[in-house]
């Protein structure tokens, strides 16, 4: 499939699973959607043309995790931890993925960068987290940093259209993630299942373009 199918069929999906949240077809579109869209973008990882295997295996786990995650945050009831494990075990999959391609902290200023900014957004949002999911979401968020940092150092030292994906996924999974969190323990944010969803795709589109070639 060309990629511009592949990112039409995409964007079908995410717009499917975005708009049946609470709009006609809802939930089980949504339920049935929203994993797809993911599940999709893995079937893309794994059809592009790559020299290094390895990274595109712990992206592919990663992206695998992310299902998982995706799963556990739209099933009824709160899952919120459940999924907040996988989304961690997928950083960390992403992050095994990048140190691949460079050593880890080979670049000191995006690991600062990402430490402020995920400090900042930690400070604003730690009133409204309950005390027994603090250290949960501590470690998530240094993961979550780590990961984008590590992105962005790849990027640095290996310029190129695929390591600028795997950056500018990373900076877009930062985002969702903060919206996510104000919506849930600051407060409610308009339309914050699109935003969240459509800059969570689009990161984990842009981390799967990375395992093609620049």
């Amino acid at each position: 499939m060309r990629h511009a199918a592949w990112i039409a069929v995409i964007g079908l999906a995410a717009a499917t699973a975005i708009g049946s949240h609470e709009g006609p077809g809802g939930p089980w579109l949504h339920w049935i959607a929203k994993p797809a869209t993911t599940l999709l973008i893995v079937a893309m990882a794994l059809t592009l043309a790559s020299d290094e295997p390895r990274y595109r295996r712990w992206i592919v786990g990663g992206l695998l995790l992310s299902t998982l995650g995706d799963v556990f945050l739209m099933l009824p009831g709160d899952w919120f931890i459940h999924g907040l494990a996988s989304f961690l075990l997928a950083h960390f999959a992403y992050l095994v993925a990048f140190t691949a391609r460079a050593r880890l902290v080979a670049v000191l200023w995006p690991y600062a960068l990402f430490a402020l900014l995920g400090g900042v957004i930690l400070s604003q949002l730690w009133p409204g987290v309950p005390a027994d999911q603090r250290i949960a979401v501590v470690i998530y968020v240094l993961a979550l940093a780590a990961m984008a940092a590590q992105a962005c150092v790849v990027w640095r030292i290996r310029p190129g259209t695929a390591t600028a994906a795997a950056a500018l996924g990373g900076a877009a999974f930062l985002c969702s993630d903060a919206i996510l969190a104000w919506n849930r323990f600051a407060e409610p944010v308009p339309a914050a299942k699109t935003w969240v969803l459509t800059s969570y795709w689009l990161a984990q589109y842009l981390i799967a373009r990375s395992v093609g070639r620049s």
